[in-house]
């Protein structure tokens, strides 16, 4: 019996019989769906490798979904397209009741027009004279004429890494808010970006107040259904964000997008600007996403129909200009989503030799990933990135740390327009 069917049979066999009579049009049972969808998952992460690789996904949602089978008879329990409102929002919070915010923890700051230089004087000044020094990161040289140094980073909401991420050797000291903002708009600027690219941005007014003071302009897509906003003490839903100095560069258009996966919206945003570059006048569209989190085969197959969503639209949208893709992709080099980015784009860093860009212990083990990338098209070139820290700089205690304030690294690159 081939591996689908096996699967469908052990399915269905699991389910009350009341369950398996409804029709595709009737309602489902939302416990009993994320109980199929489990067995679903661990079905197919006990497969071989070679079965997975060639498992039709689509084909085998459509038969767990309840479809009528060969006979003609309503074999379902689930209408397909309830199914994968599901699987795409998978990890998000619906059933959860939204709570009410916290307060501003920023509101009582003030940034007042300065230099970068003065307020990364004041970054540390706030931090503390006997705080943790932060990682050694090298000074990347001054950037060539018509290069543009584009930093990406998923800078971790402080919501999700305070009620949610179970970071078990970080010390809570590194994600205390009053000291943790300061250590976040330290990395942002001591690598003096023409361009921020982020993740995870659940405190936006701040860094629009503070970037903004030194002259970047900055704009916000927050997730349609951030799991911020059902977690107390919430400062807003989390989203993704760029910034650009607006000494160098005219916006010309913003666009974004909720990812789709087989045509159902996921909980996943994608934002692109196109700018132009005033020194040399030459164009550029930017964008940024942070695909869907979590292992497996299934996941990975989410991820590889929002990266096909996203190539698709990004097309539309440059509009012919060279085009710079960041982001947290949450697949690793050897993922099909990153695989298909690399055909036709390339990658600021090497897929091959870069060892990891998150680093983490967590209550369930510890995490060394690559996830975080910057992807540019054929006609700009890459002229120098940030290195990745050694594990003996980063230390036993991984990330986040004290000196360190995110558990992905920010990536840099100066691209040559």
């Amino acid at each position: 019996m081939s591996p689908v069917s096996s699967l469908q049979k052990t399915e269905m066999s699991t389910k009350p019989k009341k369950e398996r009579k409804l029709s595709g049009n009737a309602m489902f049972d939302l416990a009993s769906l994320k109980e199929s969808l489990a067995l679903a998952e661990m079905k197919a992460a006990a497969a071989s490798k070679e079965i997975v690789k060639n498992l039709d996904i689509k084909h085998q949602l459509r038969k767990l979904s309840g479809s009528a089978d060969q006979s003609g008879g309503s074999g379902g329990y689930v209408p397909p397209k309830q199914l994968l409102l599901y699987l795409v929002r998978m990890g998000s919070f619906t059933s959860k009741p939204v709570v009410v915010g916290g307060e501003d923890p920023d509101s009582d700051l003030q940034f007042p027009a300065c230099s970068p230089d003065a307020l990364l004087g004041r970054c540390m000044e706030e931090v503390g004279a006997g705080a943790v020094p932060p990682l050694p990161r090298p000074a990347l040289p001054p950037p060539q004429s018509n290069t543009v140094r584009v930093l990406q980073w998923n800078q971790m909401s402080q919501t999700l890494a305070t009620k949610c991420d179970k970071f078990s050797v970080c010390p809570a000291a590194a994600l205390d808010w009053r000291t943790r903002r300061w250590r976040l708009l330290q990395e942002m600027l001591s690598h003096s970006p023409d361009i921020l690219c982020l993740q995870e941005v659940d405190h936006f007014p701040l860094y629009q107040a503070a970037l903004g003071s030194v002259g970047y302009e900055g704009k916000f897509v927050p997730k349609p259904d951030s799991p911020c906003i059902y977690m107390e003490g919430h400062s807003g839903p989390d989203g993704c964000a760029i910034f650009y100095r607006a000494d160098a560069f005219d916006l010309l258009s913003l666009e974004s997008r909720t990812l789709q996966v087989w045509k159902v919206e996921s909980n996943q945003v994608v934002m692109a600007m196109c700018l132009r570059h005033r020194s040399s006048g030459r164009e550029v569209c930017v964008a940024t996403t942070h695909l869907k989190a979590r292992s497996g085969p299934l996941l990975a197959a989410l991820r590889a129909e929002q990266g096909g969503d996203l190539l698709a639209w990004l097309d539309q949208v440059r509009a012919g200009r060279p085009l710079v893709l960041t982001g947290d992709l949450n697949a690793a080099p050897s993922e099909s989503v990153i695989s298909s980015l690399a055909s036709s784009l390339q990658s600021a860093y090497s897929l091959a030799s870069t060892e990891y860009t998150s680093w983490k212990v967590r209550e369930s083990g510890e995490e060394k990933q690559v996830l975080d990338y910057i992807f540019h098209s054929a006609e700009l070139s890459t002229v120098v990135t940030l290195p990745v820290p050694t594990g003996e700089e980063i230390g036993i205690g991984r990330l986040p740390s004290q000196q360190f304030p995110s558990d992905h690294l920010s990536l840099v690159a100066d691209i040559q327009l």
